[in-house]
């Protein structure tokens, strides 16, 4: 797909708009170019806005009078363009023409400048969000804003990244390590992880920096062994202070990772908060995405945690996994409510340049978007009758039917740290491969970033580099005018 942007600065916008109705293909923008090449998108802004689509035997403009300031012009040229592939295509995408990973936090802000009121009106009437994904936006601010009000301006949550896995899931672009080919390295890798543990926790005393919650990910943490596990969480208890701590979580995500040791390690160190995720109980689908476990090693996984003492088990399900349908994914959703799970997660199949899934050539259709928005809604009716409620909600882009991950949970089991990183409210300090630590502003919206080494090698070759990359964090504080006055 070609698009021309002409006289204006809207190719970011308009490319994302057109990745919507084309999420496959490559969208090649033009400022500059004498001749035009079907099939092909042009916006133009003169004393007017105007788009046209000429694709194929589509071949249709519109316009409007231009408006003052960049910011509505370029939203009047997202409409025209939007209304223009809705004709083409035949389809109403479900967030309509937003494009962001955070509508959630886009609608908080304009709550805050204009009224919920006028901010319902502004999704509905100027962004073209339907109604049903409007009234999930609405009921999933109203929960994040209850966590939103525990952060303090010294707060900040912890992120350590695991890079492993027992194999690579079909959908998943995450750079991670399988362990029976990395297995050499898990040793050395969770031995300096505990060193920058350390390190980081004696950052965050110096500045006197208030904990709020911990997040294990990865990959999958339970890939290491029962001892290296107890050691990297006893890093964590040891180097921070704990006594503000409202979350502990580890993703114990693939359930041929877990087992009563490991679980009791966890519990021994102050886990309260775990992550064993199915994706789908379809014994099929789980073969097709490349998951070796079972469906019985996840009753039996979820079983153990809850006689280990854990009572609040959060669980992944992904719609619009390859080979899964409508009866099957209800049939996993069914099931999930049944285990009465304290928390579940339903994600959209996303088709990542970097997955398995998109290099072999899969592609994504009308039916599969359909089936994926039936999938959503069943599951949006189910977990609203059995009073779970929506807590944080992102998007990404080319989801299967432009759709969403929203968590639920019961009420007051929520995952506090998701909705902090997701709404960017404090500083995240991260440690290990793929960890990004995001330093926030306490007075503003400024966010820095400091990544850490996506791959294992890396991490282990490079450690002091990466050290000496992470003392940026006292400078940033100290560059800044800290007022914790209200904590």
């Amino acid at each position: 797909m070609n698009l021309y942007v002409i006289n204006s600065s809207f190719g970011f916008e308009t490319e994302n708009l057109t990745r919507l109705f084309f999420p496959n293909e490559k969208i090649n923008v033009y400022k500059a170019f004498d001749t035009v090449q079907k099939p092909c998108i042009i916006t133009e802004l003169s004393d007017k806005v105007s788009v046209t689509v000429n694709i194929g035997d589509f071949c249709r403009s519109a316009e409007a009078p231009a408006a003052f300031g960049d910011d509505q012009n370029e939203l009047l040229t997202a409409q025209l363009l939007y209304r223009l592939l809705c004709d083409f295509s035949g389809i109403e995408q479900p967030w309509g023409l937003l494009t962001g990973v955070r509508p959630i936090k886009l609608f908080r802000k304009l709550c805050g400048e204009m009224g919920e009121s006028a901010a319902r009106q502004r999704f509905l009437n100027d962004y073209f969000v339907s109604p049903e994904k409007l009234e999930l936006a609405c009921a999933t601010e109203q929960n994040e804003s209850e966590i939103l009000s525990l952060s303090k301006p010294d707060s900040f949550s912890l992120y350590v990244g695991v890079p492993f896995c027992p194999s690579r899931c079909s959908y998943c672009s995450f750079v991670m390590a399988s362990v029976e080919r990395a297995k050499k390295l898990t040793s050395p890798y969770s031995e300096l992880l505990c060193e920058e543990i350390l390190r980081t926790g004696e950052l965050a005393s110096k500045l006197g920096l208030r904990l709020e919650s911990v997040y294990f990910g990865g990959g999958t943490p339970t890939t290491l062994s029962a001892e290296q596990l107890n050691d990297v969480l006893k890093a964590v208890n040891q180097s921070f202070d704990m006594s503000t701590c409202r979350e502990f979580t580890v993703e114990a995500g693939r359930p041929d990772t877990i087992d009563r040791e490991k679980l009791n390690a966890l519990k021994e160190n102050k886990v309260d908060r775990i992550s064993i995720n199915p994706q789908t109980l379809d014994p099929q689908v789980l073969k097709n995405i490349g998951r070796r476990h079972t469906v019985d090693d996840f009753y039996n996984a979820f079983a153990l945690a809850q006689e280990c003492g854990f009572n609040n088990i959060n669980t992944d399900l992904i719609a619009g996994l390859p080979g899964d349908t409508l009866p099957g994914f209800k049939h996993s959703l069914d099931e999930i409510l049944r285990l009465q799970a304290e928390c579940i997660t339903v994600h959209t199949l996303c088709m990542k340049r970097a997955a398995d899934l998109t290099t072999e050539g899969v592609t994504l259709n009308r039916e599969d978007a359909s089936t994926a928005r039936q999938m959503l809604r069943y599951a949006r009716e189910r977990l609203t009758e059995n009073e779970y409620i929506p807590y944080y909600l992102y998007r990404q882009t080319r989801m299967v039917g432009n759709l969403e991950n929203v968590g639920w949970s019961k009420r007051g089991l929520e995952s506090l740290y998701n909705v902090y990183v997701m709404d960017e409210t404090h500083t995240i300090l991260a440690c290990g491969c793929g960890g990004v630590t995001k330093l926030k502003n306490p007075h503003g919206d400024y966010l820095e970033r400091i990544f850490n080494y996506k791959y294992p090698y890396e991490y282990i070759d490079r450690f002091e580099e990466l050290m000496k990359r992470k003392e940026r964090i006292l400078q940033f504080y100290s560059d800044i005018t800290v007022d914790y006055s209200d904590k």
